[in-house]
């Protein structure tokens, strides 16, 4: 592994078959390469990049090759009955027509829970079909302005990276005279996200109104408890959401900011004290110098 992971350049391919792809791939690579050269820039006119035809038909192609495809929202459809009651073109027609005029409105998610180690439940909420297009377009047009400021010590949930990337890295300042690592657990991350601030983050990048309203509705629609109960969602992002992984780390990008305000290189010899936080998933992890007194520990915060 590198010392320095670079940023994710190669996350949108160049060549990529004609069609709704290319136009998609086109565009991403064109929102990627202009937030890069410039961190202050905020982007204005995504929304026409969102509802545009090529953009829905890439983001429901992603939405059936899902293995959740099968799982209804709180509407009762899935993937197939789209498929074969409604019709693609048509579903997808009608969800332009609706962002375009802006009438489209979330649904709440359906709450679901699985069995977690230990005991515990994880509460997971499935968005009907329409909403997770819709989402999947969002993430298409924003991840690639994201991905320009996201630090490269970060793997979780991103384009080509995952958390043995981080683990790997580990390994490698491991043996180069690094001896400490800190595994911190972050307790019911995504349902703590704080709205205000994770919305503050965006609009440092994204100044069209349009996009910031309809990030915003995804947040406050609500979930359907598994008892038929209505809950307003004031905090947190739904897990199993498309859009979520993405949200998450727009707003952790905060605490892998801050141990490191400059982009000094890191240290080459055993008297110099290093920090480089190495986020996978939920996990941060820290490398010091034996010699500086650590004690490693886990807990919930």
């Amino acid at each position: 592994m590198p010392k320095d992971a670079p940023v994710n350049t190669g996350a949108w391919p160049d060549e990529v078959p004609m069609g709704p792809r290319r136009r998609v791939s086109e565009m991403q690579a064109k929102l990627h390469r202009w937030a890069a050269a410039d961190a202050g820039r905020r982007f204005d006119d995504l929304f026409n990049f969102v509802h545009d035809p090529a953009t829905l038909i890439v983001a429901f192609d992603r939405v059936a090759g899902n293995t959740g495809s099968r799982t209804p929202g709180v509407d009762g459809l899935t993937v197939a009955d789209v498929e074969e009651r409604i019709g693609v073109p048509g579903f997808l027609d009608d969800l332009h027509a609706q962002l375009k005029a802006g009438t489209f409105r979330p649904l709440p998610v359906r709450e679901r829970t699985i069995p977690k180690a230990g005991g515990k439940l994880r509460r997971l909420g499935i968005a009907t079909v329409a909403d997770r297009v819709v989402q999947a377009a969002l993430k298409l047009v924003l991840e690639p302005i994201f991905e320009a400021d996201f630090e490269p010590v970060s793997y979780g949930f991103r384009p080509r990276r995952r958390a043995h990337d981080a683990i790997a890295e580990i390994h490698y300042f491991g043996t180069r005279a690094y001896r400490w690592v800190l595994d911190a657990d972050i307790e019911a991350a995504f349902d703590n996200v704080s709205h205000p601030a994770l919305m503050d983050r965006i609009r440092a990048r994204v100044k069209d109104k349009r996009v910031l309203a309809l990030v915003k509705a995804f947040l406050k629609a609500g979930i359907l408890t598994e008892l038929g109960e209505h809950r307003n969602t004031h905090t947190g992002t739904p897990q199993g959401g498309i859009l979520s992984p993405l949200i998450f780390n727009i707003a952790m990008s905060a605490l892998d900011e801050h141990p490191q305000p400059t982009r000094a290189p890191p240290p080459q010899g055993p008297a110099e004290l290093a920090h480089r936080p190495l986020r996978g998933r939920f996990r941060r992890a820290r490398a010091r110098h034996p010699r500086r007194r650590a004690h490693p520990a886990r807990r919930d915060h």
